[in-house]
């Protein structure tokens, strides 16, 4: 896994998280016990510390940027290809695939922001709700399904960081 020093700060990453081979940590990155970041994901950290919590994962594709705090709270979800920029996710949240959370957004704990989503610079999603379009907006709270993805989906990333942790082999 590359990781890159810059201005002298250095990717922290703890000895239980897990970092896919081709992803990406530059700078003041911080990676807690059972987190995982995935194949191609991007997390530069050269305007403020990204802060990645415990059980957290950041899936294929993504890119974290931006300044600080940016963090991904703990047991929370940044799906595939998405960008988190300069936002605090709360904890358990899930941000669904392809979803951008600009500069200064603040996502609540065990929300979900539906695939494709856009949070806008500053905007305020609260705790248990649902959250969907561009801009994005609150569309209610947590229905029984989404609240299975967001219940469900960091422990299963983190069993599937165990799985690839102790599966993956470079093949050629």
């Amino acid at each position: 896994m590359p990781l890159y020093s810059f201005e002298g700060r250095s990717p922290q990453v703890h000895p239980d998280a897990f970092v896919a081979p081709t992803a990406t940590l530059i700078g003041d990155v911080v990676v807690e016990a059972g987190a995982s970041i995935w194949y191609g994901a991007v997390l530069r950290a050269d305007f403020g510390q990204i802060l990645v919590r415990e059980g957290a994962n950041v899936q294929d594709g993504s890119v974290i940027h931006g300044g600080e705090p940016t963090i991904i709270g703990p047991g929370a979800s940044v799906a595939h290809g998405c960008v988190v920029h300069g936002a605090q996710v709360g904890a358990g949240s899930l941000i669904g695939n392809g979803a951008t959370v600009q500069d200064g957004a603040r996502i609540g704990s065990r929300t979900l922001v539906g695939a494709g989503s856009l949070v806008p610079p500053g905007a305020e999603i609260p705790d248990e709700v649902v959250a969907l379009g561009s801009p994005a907006k609150v569309r209610g709270p947590l229905t029984e399904s989404t609240a299975f993805w967001v219940t469900n989906n960091g422990e299963e990333y983190q069993r599937l960081a165990r799985r690839h942790a102790a599966g993956i082999e470079l093949v050629g």
